[in-house]
């Protein structure tokens, strides 16, 4: 490599000095390059061996690059949801959780199931993806086996495994990794597998070779804001979970209030902006059988829900919504009904 500074540059600029690099320079950059390739191969096939449909990887760098996270939070549209600015600073630097993080794995993985069709319409209704086993369970086991293998491709390499609990703005590293776009309804869109799918990420120091950004795709579609019964997306790309059903229904813990908005049956969870979204015509089958819905879960029993507390802490147990409690389900329910009468 020739690297010269000489005539025609400004007064301070030293006298010509050119030199070319050692030979063992050249042979150094390439075994790291060598090195970081097969170390990225290594990685995506064992993600796609353990079940994830999608595997990228972007440089590890700010996470709120323009600002609207922090606007976000500014403008209270975090509602009660106080751990995401309690953790604000972990989520926007990965080095804060990984010192020297130079890389960010993201991965997704569908929950589709075609069998799983929302119920007919009147019908009191739970989310996707609340339907089956704890996610989180299934998806941390497998981002820890990946980590396991990572080791013992360096075993000097650190690495941090998250899923959506963790303080990890995982929908920007999905994007920034090329697995999917940040979609207006502020849902992370794969034009391969759609919405219906859940994220994970590892942090690293090790060099790995990155992928090309994905684009925004959502082109001039409205279907998702225009869909929103409660209007709770303010603009294109941001949402207001003071105004979101799947805040009310499964992060609020108090009584509700005057600024509850109606349910439209959704009892847990809210899917309408994601049965709108024309690219999950796209959506792939999950191959995970733990991902199999609940009869229990799809046709609900509203009397026992209404009526028995033990009943419905069964009914929630090991599956996402046990965080959520049986006091808030049949809160829900008791709003819906409200709504109905």
């Amino acid at each position: 490599m020739l690297s010269c500074w000489g005539r025609g540059y400004p007064k301070q600029t030293p006298a010509v000095k050119c030199f070319t690099a050692p030979v063992e320079a050249f042979s150094v950059l390439f075994v790291s390059n060598s090195r970081s390739k097969s170390l990225t191969q290594a990685i995506k096939a064992k993600a796609l061996e353990l079940g994830f449909d999608a595997v990228g990887i972007a440089a590890a760098g700010n996470a709120d690059p323009d600002g609207h996270f922090e606007e976000w939070l500014n403008r209270g549209y975090d509602a009660g949801m106080e751990y995401m600015a309690r953790t604000k600073n972990e989520r926007r630097d990965p080095s804060l959780l990984v010192p020297d993080a130079k890389t960010v794995i993201a991965l997704s993985m569908s929950y589709y199931t075609p069998e799983s069709e929302p119920v007919q319409t009147g019908k009191i209704k739970i989310s996707r993806y609340a339907r089956f086993d704890d996610y989180h369970k299934v998806i941390r086991k497998k981002i820890r086996k990946l980590r396991k293998h990572i080791l013992t491709l360096d075993p000097q390499a650190v690495v941090h495994p998250a899923v959506d609990t963790s303080p990890v703005l995982e929908r920007h590293w999905a994007q920034e990794a090329g697995i999917a776009w940040i979609g207006k309804s502020t849902m992370a869109i794969s034009p391969r597998l759609g919405t219906y799918t859940f994220l994970a990420t590892l942090i690293t120091n090790i060099d790995l070779i990155v992928d090309e950004r994905h684009v925004d795709r959502c082109g001039t579609c409205t279907a998702c804001l225009d869909a929103c019964p409660p209007g709770a997306f303010v603009k294109p790309y941001q949402l207001d979970a003071n105004r979101c059903i799947t805040y009310w229904n499964v992060e609020h813990r108090k009584e509700f209030t005057e600024k509850t908005p109606d349910f439209n049956n959704w009892v847990a969870g809210c899917d309408i902006c994601q049965e709108v979204c024309p690219w999950n015509k796209f959506s792939k089958e999950t191959n995970e059988p733990r991902f199999t819905p609940k009869e229990s879960m799809v046709h609900l029993d509203l009397v026992k829900i209404a009526q028995n507390k033990a009943y419905v802490t069964e009914l929630i147990q090991g599956t996402p919504l046990q965080r959520t409690g049986a006091d808030a389900i049949q809160q829900s329910l008791k709003h819906i009904q409200t709504e109905d009468s």
